[in-house]
This record gives C-alpha cells, structure tokens and sequence, in this order.
C-alpha cells in the first residue's frame, strides 16, 4: 500500500531495515497516522534460521511467515509505505534527512524524511571452518535461549576457547545429554578447564577441520584423532554493522560495536533512532540478539521520535 500525496515524501520519518525491529517501529507509527516509509532490503540476520523461538505467541514461527504478517498487517494503515529497495545513503539535509536508495531510476528517487529510524542490523561473522556456515541457522547456533531447546537430550558442543565457553555449556547444563567443547587448537585458561571438568563438560583441544551434516545434526572432524558425533554446535561469531549509515552519520558507538541509544532509542544523532539489535544502551554489555527484544525497542524508538515530533510540532 502507498500513502498518500508525494511518493518521496517529506516523510515524518524513514525506516530502514524490514526485520522485526523496523516492522514494529512502521506499525507503532502508522497507528498514529504518522506518514512513514520503510525501506526493506531483504536481507535480514536471522534468514538462516527455519524457526524463530523464545517469543511468546510465535514460539516456532519461521521468521519468513512472520514478516509476511507483518507486512499484512501494515498495509491496512493509509499513511505506511513499504518499497522492497535498499538504502544506500543518509545524508542530513536542512531540518531533515534525504535518504537515497539503491537503485539510480525514477521509481527509487531520493526521498525526504524529518527523522530516520535505523533498524539494519548486525552481520554474523563465522569462525572459517569448513562445512560451518551451512549448518548455521539449524544445527549451529549462537544463542541458547533461542535455540538451545531444540537440542534437549543431545550431545551438544561449544566451539571455542574464549570465557563464553563455559557460560554456553552451563546454560545447557538442563538440556544437553552430553556437552563437548571444541577449543580448535585454541588455549584454555587452566581455570576454566578445571570448571568444565568439574560441571561434566568435555573437552577436545585439536584443531577443527571441517563439519558435515549427519543424521544426528553434525559430524566434527580433526586434524588428529576420532570424529565427534554432536545434535547441535553453538559458536561466538563475531559480529559488526550490517549497513554503513552509523559510521557515515557519525553516530556514538559502543565497545560492542553497536550504536549507542539511550533508553528510548535516541541516537547522538538529533532526529536518528536506532532499534534492533544494532544499538543498545550503555548499561548492556552488547545487543541482544532476540526477535523480541528487537520489536519491543521498534516500539520503543517509534514512541520517542512520535513524541519528540509532537515537540517540534507544538513547542510550549
């Protein structure tokens, strides 16, 4: 559906990124009739994953079927532009922004917004381990209170040697029949060593040479010794920006790598929010990386920049 009178606006605001976090900020602003565009890539962090958990309601719900009724559900609101297009720039202009788009045609014009709301995301970079990547999304995984359930009475392994290796094993205490970590040649602090020999967790310290799917989930081969056989594998990918907009608008950003917002969703940036797992406040140690979490800060960024127009709009 598209709102109406000029096509490229002046916009009360641009949202881009068509995840859950820019769905929910173009929903919470199209109930109060603001005028809004949101920009939709198709690219999106979790398109790996066949389900989505860990939201009540939509405990299982492949994300592609929940964008789909998203995006149902905002085309009942008369003032909410959808155009599957990427932005490729922001640039401040007078009180507002100009937002250009991807494709250089008449369709995809630049267009005018009062505010922009970020909601691109971050992009998952992997360990390089042949057969890894395939895997990511089903059998490989990051978080266990999005997909450690699934895993219930498996032999689970953690890939790595860093100090998130015993938090993951111990969070799958309760739900893995066996616990392997992979340390890939890497050194483990004797101190964390003997904390997963005492919880019953195992260790394998060779050097990872590739993973291959197998009936039960995924086949561990090393460059020494016998294959390991594992229902499910969960990896620390390193993680950055998904889109260069923070970087090129000169956002504040975080050790996490992600932009700094406050508690409503305010960028340094007058007139930018951020939502989604990109930002997070300074009080979180890094983003978390959760459909719901995502949709509730789209929320909450569509209410302050709403409110912060309202301001403009109507100064006391």
């Amino acid at each position: 559906m598209s709102a109406p009178d000029a096509p490229n606006g002046p916009f009360d605001t641009v949202v881009i990124g068509g995840g859950p976090a820019g769905l929910q900020a173009a929903l919470t602003l199209g109930r109060m009739h603001r005028r809004t565009l949101l920009l939709d890539s198709g690219e999106y962090r979790n398109a790996p994953a066949e389900h989505m958990h860990n939201f009540v309601t939509h405990d299982g719900t492949p994300p592609a079927e929940f964008r789909a009724a998203a995006r149902a559900e905002l085309a009942t609101y008369a003032t909410v532009t959808v155009r599957e297009v990427a932005a490729s720039a922001v640039v401040p202009d007078g009180e507002g922004f100009r937002v250009e788009l991807g494709v250089d045609t008449a369709a995809t014009a630049p267009v005018a917004a009062r505010t922009v709301v970020l909601a691109t995301g971050m992009r998952d970079t992997l360990p390089a381990i042949p057969g890894l990547e395939p895997l990511f999304g089903t059998v490989a995984a990051v978080c266990p209170y999005c997909h450690g359930h699934e895993l219930s009475g498996r032999h689970v392994a953690v890939l790595g040697s860093g100090p998130h290796v015993t938090r993951v094993a111990f969070l799958l205490e309760r739900i893995a029949s066996r616990r392997t970590v992979l340390a890939d040649g890497g050194e483990l602090d004797p101190g964390i060593r003997a904390q997963l020999a005492d919880a019953g967790v195992a260790i394998r310290t060779e050097p990872v040479k590739e993973l291959s799917p197998s009936a039960a989930g995924a086949t561990v081969s090393f460059a020494d010794g016998p294959d390991e056989e594992v229902g499910g594998l969960f990896v620390a990918a390193e993680f950055g920006q998904r889109a260069p907009f923070a970087e090129r608008l000169g956002l504040d950003l975080l050790p996490s790598g992600a932009v700094e917002v406050d508690a409503m969703g305010r960028t340094s940036v007058p007139g930018v929010f951020a939502a989604g797992d990109m930002a997070h406040t300074s009080a979180m140690p890094m983003p978390l990386a959760s459909v719901l979490t995502a949709a509730a800060s789209g929320l909450i960024a569509a209410a302050a920049l709403d409110g912060d127009l309202l301001a403009l709009d109507h100064p006391s």
